[in-house]
């Protein structure tokens, strides 16, 4: 083989090589922006609302809008809100300096999941400390509160596997701070629980689009009965 040959062969190797290298680059690309965590622009004279929670918040944020549409500015948190220690952490940079008139908050899946030391991502009685605080700080703004229960996760194997606490006792520690703190309870855990079997996804505690538009419904009437108060 001449030597042109041997570098014709080089680069055709080190091409396929190059083109196999840059496959799972391309595969790794980010997915596209949620358009839920797309800011919006305040329509002048109109309430503003804040939803604050995690991916079952994010799946109702879009059809919230949509209800409230021409009755409310519907903001929510950029991200997914996380467990109450995240909560603790950010909630000042979330809330900023405006005015909110309503704010429609939930913590709780996080909280609840077991990491792998073998104890939950934050302990009851962390939780309710945790929430504490962040009630406070919610309600040193003057908006009208409104504490979302934390929606049901299925029982046995799950997808991807996870294994977490009792919904149960931590809406239980959520109920008893939110009563002597007067904030408004919006139970959609009891709305969604009828529904499970057609609007939950199977083995997973997020919901289809119809169980998030289901939700949706509930949390707008309860951000409409207190913007009417």
């Amino acid at each position: 083989m001449n030597r042109l040959s041997t570098a014709l062969s080089l680069l055709l190797v080190f091409g396929l090589l190059g083109t196999s290298a840059q496959e799972p680059a391309k595969a790794k690309a980010k997915r596209p922006p949620n358009p839920a965590m797309d800011p919006i622009k305040d329509v002048a004279g109109m309430p503003r609302v804040l939803l604050i929670g995690d991916s079952i918040s994010i799946g109702y944020t879009l059809p919230v809008r949509k209800l409230l549409e021409g009755k409310a500015n519907v903001h929510r948190i950029p991200t997914n809100g996380g467990p109450t220690k995240n909560g603790v952490t950010n909630i000042a940079k979330w809330l900023g300096t405006s005015k909110w008139d309503v704010i429609h908050f939930n913590w709780g899946i996080h909280d609840l999941k077991y990491m792998p030391d073998g104890k939950r991502q934050v302990e009851p009685a962390d939780y309710e400390a945790n929430l504490r605080s962040l009630v406070a700080t919610l309600k040193k703004t003057g908006a009208k509160l409104i504490w979302a229960t934390t929606t049901p996760i299925p029982d046995g194997d799950l997808n991807p596997p996870r294994k977490f606490g009792q919904v149960k006792e931590y809406n239980e520690i959520a109920a008893k701070v939110m009563a002597e703190n007067g904030v408004a309870i919006d139970d959609l855990n009891a709305h969604i629980t009828p529904k499970l079997a057609t609007l939950q996804n199977p083995k997973d505690v997020h919901y289809s689009a119809e169980g998030s538009e289901y939700l949706a419904q509930q949390v707008a009437a309860e951000i409409t009965k207190a913007l009417g108060k």
